[in-house]
């Protein structure tokens, strides 16, 4: 049996400005009562000015590794899940790599929207099951503020920014680590949730920034429906498929986009609603990075994870893109 990966430390970045509903009354026609009542979310944090991806990046990186006591040298690879990279090129990857000074790690950005965090996880772990690397990070960090159009009262409520990192190594002993995954994407959905401007397409200029097409568009009922399918699905069927059930679960950790898609997504789990891990209330959607800020919280903060535990992971984002991972908690 090959070897697995699993994740030997975390770390997480979180901007200092918090902008609540009641902020966002003022700039749009919304309410507080709204806003959580169709989403969860009371707050957001956002992304000082002239700071990119990266400053947040290679800060949750840095903790990581502090808390698992290995230095930048150490580093095989580096992967970022991300849609918001401070350039298109280099990547974000890159920039993490010279400000780590990670010399013996090369990298690459990974885009899957709000799935950008698991599938980056699951990349790397294959990475680490190859034998050819030892250790590699993974961040999921997005800076959202910078594409939102604080205009459009439809999107500006959803996002926040946030990055969270992980160590990924092999596993020392069998049985534990991630175990398995199920990613899927359908391109047809890119209608329904995209930036239309900006790339090879549609380069930018005078015409694409006044038509706004530089900010995130969704057609919201579209992606709810969608998501509340196809993600509890997969959620399910990751552990029908290695004999499990909700009730060996000890934590379910979901993309935290809406409250009302968790809930069904944890209801077709057939899991204890306390298992189920929620900031949504204080980050919003951060894209790739809510699952590792999300996993922060169960393991710095409230030390809800022990040696043995099962979780699953499982997102969904634009393109459509979606996916669960499960792990065995190695510690």
């Amino acid at each position: 049996m090959s070897q697995k990966a699993f994740i030997r430390s975390v770390g997480r970045f979180l901007p200092e400005r918090r902008l609540t509903n009641q902020d966002l009354e003022t700039m749009v026609d919304t309410s507080d009562g709204w806003i959580v009542s169709r989403t969860g979310i009371r707050e957001r944090r956002i992304l000082g000015p002239g700071l990119g991806n990266s400053f947040m990046a290679v800060r949750a990186a840095q903790e990581c590794l502090e808390r698992a006591g290995v230095s930048a040298a150490e580093i095989d690879a580096i992967v970022v899940g991300t849609v918001t990279p401070d350039m298109f090129f280099p990547s974000t990857a890159c920039l993490v790599q010279r400000a780590l000074r990670a010399d013996a790690a090369w990298g690459f950005d990974l885009s899957a929207g709000c799935s950008g965090f698991v599938f980056a996880l699951t990349t790397a772990a294959q990475m680490i099951e190859a034998g050819r690397y030892q250790k590699v990070l993974v961040i999921g960090s997005d800076v959202m503020s910078s594409i939102i159009d604080y205009e459009d009262r439809n999107t500006c409520v959803l996002f926040g920014d946030g990055a969270g990192a992980v160590l990924l190594e092999a596993c020392p002993e069998p049985g534990y680590g991630i175990l398995d995954f199920i990613q899927r994407i359908d391109g047809a959905g890119g209608e329904f949730l995209h930036m239309k401007a900006g790339g090879s397409l549609r380069p930018a200029s005078l015409e694409t920034v006044q038509r706004k097409e530089h900010y995130v568009f969704q057609e919201g009922r579209q992606v709810f429906k969608f998501a509340v399918t196809e993600m509890a699905e997969v959620s399910a069927r990751i552990l029908e498929k290695n004999g499990l059930t909700g009730a060996d679960l000890k934590l379910f950790i979901p993309h935290q986009a809406n409250l009302r898609i968790i809930d069904a997504s944890a209801k077709r789990m057939g899991i204890d609603p306390q298992k189920v891990v929620i900031n949504i209330d204080r980050y919003a959607n951060t894209t790739a990075g809510t699952i590792p800020l999300c996993l922060y919280d169960a393991l710095v903060q409230d030390k809800r994870l022990a040696k043995g535990d099962y979780l699953v992971m499982s997102a969904f984002g634009a393109g459509f893109t979606w996916g669960s991972v499960l792990i065995r908690w190695w510690e």
